[in-house]
């Protein structure tokens, strides 16, 4: 049988034509980063890698079992907070309660930056639910194994610990002024127990070609947690803290990335600051929205889903973001698996699998009840998947986005679950390949038209 090409890229369509795609079977692959090197292709770009990429993480049952399990607490961690009187819960700066992903299943994706001068290259989660901006230092009383070697700001001589007397600790929320040498202090904490606490400082960051001064971090010594590798988190919310926020006027308030796809020829995907580079022309825009209740986290007008070109009989209001900030729609790269009102889901689900005719079907795997065993065939038909955003933009997904592989025995599983709440996330599998721009300055995200 003549092997099939896929359907590797995402359509924007206004009219429903498209039904079915053509889908050649994928599996996991890994590959390690470490043979790769940052590039200088231009100012404010680097690569993003996926946690696959690291050498320890070459099985694909336990890597899809690792991901799953941190990928629910950290969706059950967002649902929680977002649940909570709006003066109980507070994103912002360094302090508090701040929801990150490292622990709660966003360490999917990283980027190697240099942190100091001279720069010592480091691996750090990107999360676009944090402002947060911290990595492990020396002196360390407790810190967990990373890449690399643990930054010791004694060799930085651009490293400038924050004194409480300082303006950038008074502006800092959730900061301290208990140690003895008037440094300082910060504490992030996560609901699974894991911490970073240390001192605030101001520091060099290296983006391939460019360089960062002056930058406000956390430099931790004392860490615990399940942190895969990476030196720390880059937060990319929409908070005050955020790194897009502090480099201020520099970005135009510009962000745009492209999470490679799992079984892609691309070595990385990438990241890019700045408006001239970063904000592509022929993409679909959609406006953001802003929750009070959680500042940092980018909201979309969803309307609806569509499956096989038609559009589901869905009420629009089931993901309207409330007045008092419940429930809504939001993009995260800290999640893996979109989650779904559960009544969006189900119709979802029970319309992708009418739709699916012809596919041997298998029990569920883990939070996935939607499975076939397709260990026999080399490429498939499936039904479209889209998304019907607000003023009329529609999201068709590639079926590798949707459709994935849970073992390395042909179980392929629908990539999409309930949420615990009214809360919609749309995870990082379904934004894989799609060039996704954050244009904070004005309100609005854009899909495509590029993709990697």
């Amino acid at each position: 049988m003549q092997k099939l090409l896929p359907l590797l890229f995402p359509f924007f369509l206004l009219t429903s034509s498209l039904q079915l795609q053509q889908f050649t079977l994928l599996t996991l692959t890994s590959k390690s980063v470490h043979q790769n090197k940052v590039t200088n292709q231009s100012n404010f770009s680097l690569p993003i890698y996926h946690i696959s990429s690291f050498s320890n993480h070459t099985n694909n049952t336990s890597t899809f079992a690792d991901r799953i399990h941190l990928d629910s607490a950290r969706v059950a961690t967002l649902a929680h907070d977002l649940s909570l009187p709006l003066d109980r819960y507070r994103l912002t700066d360094f302090g508090s309660d701040v929801v990150s992903g490292l622990s709660q299943g966003s360490g999917e994706y990283f980027i190697r930056i240099g942190v100091g001068t001279p720069a010592r290259e480091q691996y750090l989660v990107i999360d676009s639910g944090s402002d947060v901006i911290w990595l492990q230092c020396i002196p360390c009383t407790q810190c967990y194994s990373q890449s690399d070697a643990i930054f010791d700001p004694s060799t930085s001589a651009s490293f400038s610990a924050v004194t409480c007397g300082s303006r950038v600790c008074h502006l800092v929320s959730g900061t301290n002024c208990d140690n003895s040498d008037g440094s300082c202090g910060y504490e992030v904490s996560y609901r699974d127990g894991s911490y970073s606490k240390g001192v605030v400082a101001l520091e060099t960051l290296t983006f391939g070609s460019t360089t960062v001064s002056g930058v406000a971090i956390g430099c931790g010594h004392r860490n615990h947690g399940l942190f895969t590798g990476a030196a720390g988190l880059l937060g990319l919310g929409w908070g005050p803290t955020s790194f897009l926020t502090q480099l201020g006027g520099s970005a135009g308030g510009v962000f745009s990335y492209c999470l490679a796809s799992r079984g892609s020829s691309s070595e990385a995907g990438s990241l890019i600051f700045g408006r001239t580079e970063g904000v592509p022309v022929g993409a679909v825009w959609v406006p953001l929205l802003r929750n009070p209740r959680a500042p940092s986290f980018y909201y979309v007008g969803l309307l609806g889903l569509g499956v096989a070109g038609v559009r589901l009989p869905l009420e629009e209001d089931m993901f309207q973001l409330s007045e008092d900030g419940y429930g809504g729609v939001v993009m995260d790269t800290g999640t893996a698996v979109t989650r779904l009102p559960a009544q969006a889901y189900n119709t979802l689900r029970d319309g992708f699998i009418a739709a699916a005719t012809g596919l041997p079907r298998t029990a569920g795997v883990s939070i996935f009840d939607t499975c076939y065993d397709l260990s026999g065939y080399s490429s498939v038909r499936v039904p479209t998947v889209s998304f019907y955003f607000a003023e009329g933009a529609i999201l068709t997904l590639p079926a590798r986005n949707f459709l994935i592989p849970v073992d390395n025995s042909g179980t392929f599983c629908f990539a999409f679950a309930p949420s615990p709440t009214g809360l919609s996330i749309m995870g990082n599998i379904q934004q894989e390949g799609i060039q996704i721009t954050f244009d904070v300055a004005n309100g609005f995200v854009g899909f495509g038209p590029n993709t990697c």
